[in-house]
C-alpha cells in the first residue's frame, strides 16, 4: 500500500494558470527571481565605462559606449532569452529546477555510478552558488548605499557602517522568515524596474543616437578594436546576466509561464531601457567626468529616494540568495551530499518556507567579511562573475547531457545550439579567469570547499553503510534463530531505522545481543530519496509484513520533501503497523568512527568525515522523532 509522505510541498503551479494566477505569479517573481539580476545595473556599465575612476574601465568614447551597450543586450538575449527562458525551462524535474534538479535527471547510465563526472560537475555549481550568495548581498548593498557619496561626499564615510547595519538586519530577521515581507517584494520590485525605465527613456530621448546599440555589429567591432582590453572587459559585460541562474532555480516556485511573463513585460524593458539611458548619459557628459552613471541619472534631492529604493531592491535581491542557500542546503541533505542540519520552517502554510541557521550564520560571517575586506562594490566586482560563469557553463553541458540522453534529441539538433551558448560561455569565463588574483578566488575557494566537504560526506557515507550491511544477516536466517530461541517479547513498537531495504539491520541485531527481548511489534523503517523533488502519493510508502510481528516500511522522499518519521508510521496503519505514539520506541544507531582501518580513504578526510558526523544535528531532530521515545545504541565503525 502506498501513502504520500508528509511534509510534502503545495502543489507546483499550474502549467495553465488562469490570468489572475498569471499575473499574481508574475508579480511574485519578480520579487524573487530577478532580484539579483535587477541590481546589476547598479555596478555593471560603471565597471565597463567609468573610466578613468574604473582602472581597468575602457575609455568612453562614443563607438565604445555603442559596443559595450551593444555587448550588454545581446549577452542578456543570447544568455537569458535564448539559453535559460527558450532552452534550459524545459529540462523541469517534476516542475523543479537548479542545477542538482538539472543532473539527477540524468539516466543512470549518462550519470555513472557514484560520484560520476556530472554529479560532480554539479556539486560544484552548487557549491559555487554559496560563494555567489556572499558576494551579492555584499556587492547588491554597497552598490546602493554608495548613491550617498555620489549626493555628497560628506556621506562618503558612512556607506560601509550603514551598508553592515543593513546587512546584520538582514541576516538577524532570517529567523522569523520572509513570507510576511515577502508579499510585496514583488511590488517594490515593480516599482524598481518602473524607475529604472523611466530614468533610461528620460536620457535616451535626450541621445536617440545611443540607439544605434541595437545593432550586434557595434559589439563585434568593439571586440575586434580593443583586442585584449576588449575580450578581458566580457569580465565585467557578464554582472549584467548574474542571477540568470535563479530563472531556473526558482521554477518550482512560479512555473516557466509566470517567469517568461514578468521578463518580457517588466524586466527586459526595464533593464535595457536603463542600460541605454547610462549609455547616453556616458554620450552627453564629457569623457572622464561620470564617475556612477546610476546615480547619475537622477540630480539633487531626487538621488535620495534613488537610494531608498535602490537599497530596497538590494536586500530583495540579497534575500533571493539567502533563501536559495537554504533551499540548495536542504536538497544537499536530502540527496546525502551534506550532514543533517536544522531546518526550521518558518510558515505554516508554505513548506518552502525554511531557515537553517548553520548556513546563515556562514553566509553572514562571509558576506560581512567581504563588505569589510573589500570596501567597495569596485572592488568586489573583481570577485564577482567567476563562479557564476563555471556555473552558467556547467549548466550548458549538463543540459546537453539531458537532452541527449534523457530526451533523444538528435545530434544535428543539438550541436548549432551548443555552438552558439558554449562560445558566450567560455568566452565569459575565460574573461573572469584574470579576475581570480583580484579577489575570484574566494567565490572558487567556498566552492571548492564546499565540493570537498560534499564528496567527503558522500564517500564517508558510503563507506560507513557499506561496513554497517556487512553485519546484517537474511531476514530468513533471522527468523528461523527466533523461532528456535523463543525471545521474550514485550508489548508496544519498535521502529529500527535503516539504510538498507534488505536483510536485518545491526543496531537491531546489537539491541537483542545486549537486551535479549524485543516488541510486539517491529517496524525496520528505511527512507530512501529519490532523483526526483516530490514522490508522488500513490508511490511513497511501501509495507511489506514479514513474520513474528515484523514489518519493513520503505518510505520514498524528494529532495525536496522532508522525513517525518512519525507521520508516515501514522499513514501505515491501515496495513496493520499500529505504532501508538506512547507505546512506540525508535531506535538508533550512534556510530563512533575509528579512523585507523583499512578502507582506502585519506587520512584526513577520515578525520573530516569524523568531524561532520559529531557537528551533525541529531536524527531525533532530522526525522522529527519525540525525544522521550528515543534509544539510541553504540556502535563502534573502523574506516
Amino acid at each position: 500500500m502506498s501513502s504520500p509522505v508528509p511534509g510534502a510541498h503545495a502543489a507546483h503551479p499550474s502549467a495553465s494558470p488562469s490570468r489572475s494566477e498569471l499575473v499574481a505569479l508574475s508579480l511574485a517573481a519578480l520579487g524573487v527571481v530577478y532580484g539579483d539580476i535587477g541590481t546589476s545595473p547598479l555596478y555593471s556599465l560603471k565597471e565597463c565605462l567609468a573610466y578613468p575612476f574604473i582602472k581597468h574601465a575602457v575609455r568612453p568614447e562614443p563607438d565604445a559606449v555603442l559596443g559595450v551597450l551593444s555587448l550588454v543586450l545581446w549577452s542578456l538575449l543570447l544568455v537569458v532569452v535564448v539559453k535559460y527562458l527558450t532552452f534550459v525551462l524545459q529540462a523541469d524535474n517534476k516542475g523543479e529546477g537548479g542545477i542538482l534538479a538539472l543532473a539527477a535527471l540524468l539516466p543512470p547510465k549518462a550519470a555513472k555510478a557514484g560520484l560520476g563526472v556530472a554529479t560532480l560537475a554539479a556539486l560544484l555549481g552548487g557549491g559555487l552558488l554559496y560563494g555567489d550568495g556572499i558576494i551579492t548581498p555584499a556587492i547588491s548593498v554597497l552598490g546602493a548605499i554608495e548613491g550617498l557619496a555620489v549626493a555628497t561626499d560628506a556621506l562618503e564615510p558612512a556607506v560601509m557602517p550603514i551598508s553592515i547595519a543593513i546587512l546584520i538586519g538582514l541576516f538577524v530577521v532570517q529567523r522569523h522568515g520572509t513570507h510576511a515581507i515577502g508579499k510585496i517584494f514583488g511590488w517594490i520590485m515593480l516599482v524598481w524596474f518602473v524607475v529604472l525605465g523611466v530614468e533610461g527613456v528620460l536620457w535616451v530621448v535626450k541621445e536617440p543616437s545611443v540607439m544605434r546599440a541595437l545593432s550586434p555589429v557595434y559589439g563585434v567591432r568593439f571586440l575586434l578594436d580593443h583586442g585584449t582590453h576588449g575580450f578581458l572587459l566580457l569580465g565585467s559585460v557578464v554582472l549584467v546576466v548574474t542571477g540568470g541562474e535563479a530563472l531556473y532555480a526558482d521554477m518550482g516556485h512560479f512555473g516557466r509561464k509566470p517567469i517568461r511573463v514578468a521578463w518580457y513585460t517588466v524586466v527586459l524593458p526595464g533593464l535595457v531601457l536603463n542600460y541605454f539611458g547610462q549609455g547616453a548619459l556616458f554620450l552627453i557628459k564629457p569623457i572622464g567626468t561620470v564617475e556612477n552613471p546610476f546615480f547619475e541619472l537622477v540630480s539633487g534631492p531626487w538621488i535620495y529616494p534613488q537610494v531608498v529604493i535602490a537599497t530596497l531592491a538590494a536586500i530583495i535581491a540579497s534575500q533571493a540568495l539567502i533563501s536559495g542557500a537554504f533551499s540548495l542546503t536542504r536538497q544537499a541533505v536530502q540527496l546525502g551530499y551534506l550532514p543533517r542540519v536544522s531546518v526550521v520552517h518558518t510558515s505554516a502554510k508554505q513548506e518552502g518556507q525554511i531557515y537553517i541557521p548553520e548556513v546563515n550564520v556562514l553566509l553572514a560571517v562571509g558576506t560581512l567579511a567581504l563588505v569589510v575586506g573589500f570596501g567597495s562594490s569596485t572592488r568586489l566586482a573583481g570577485a564577482y562573475g567567476i563562479a557564476v560563469t563555471i556555473t552558467m557553463t556547467i549548466t550548458t553541458w549538463l543540459f546537453y547531457q539531458v537532452a541527449r540522453h534523457r530526451w533523444g534529441w538528435k545530434r544535428r539538433r543539438l550541436v548549432p545550439l551548443v555552438l552558439i551558448l558554449l562560445p558566450f560561455d567560455l568566452a565569459f569565463l575565460g574573461a573572469n579567469a584574470a579576475k581570480i588574483p583580484h579577489g575570484g578566488w574566494v567565490p572558487l575557494g567556498v566552492g571548492f570547499l564546499v565540493v570537498l566537504i560534499m564528496t567527503t560526506w558522500w564517500r564517508g557515507r558510503y563507506e560507513m553503510s557499506q561496513s554497517m550491511n556487512a553485519g546484517s544477516i537474511p531476514d530468513d536466517l533471522f527468523f528461523a534463530d527466533l523461532t528456535e530461541t523463543r525471545t521474550h517479547r514485550v508489548r508496544g513498537t519498535a521502529v529500527f531505522m535503516t539504510s538498507s531495504s534488505e536483510g536485518i539491520p545491526n543496531v537491531l541485531m546489537h539491541h537483542l545481543k545486549h537486551n535479549q527481548v524485543l516488541h510486539k511489534q517491529v517496524v525496520l523503517l528505511s527512507l530512501i530519496t529519490e532523483p526526483v523533488p516530490f514522490v508522488p502519493g500513490n508511490s511513497a510508502i511501501e509495507v511489506h509484513e514479514l513474520a513474528h510481528g515484523f514489518y519493513r516500511v520503505i518510505a520514498r522522499v524528494g529532495f525536496m520533501q522532508s522525513s517525518d518519521v512519525p507521520r508516515i508510521l501514522a499513514r501505515c496503519a491501515p496495513r496493520g503497523v499500529d505504532a501508538e505514539e506512547m507505546t512506540t520506541t525508535y531506535y538508533l544507531g550512534r556510530q563512533t568512527l575509528l579512523t585507523t582501518g583499512r578502507i582506502k580513504m585519506a587520512r584526513w578526510r577520515k578525520r573530516l568525515f569524523s568531524f561532520l558526523m559529531k557537528n551533525a544535528r541529531p536524527p531525533t531532530d532530522f526525522f522529527n522523532l519525540p525525544p522521550n521515545r528515543v534509544v539510541e545504541l553504540g556502535v563502534q565503525i573502523e574506516m
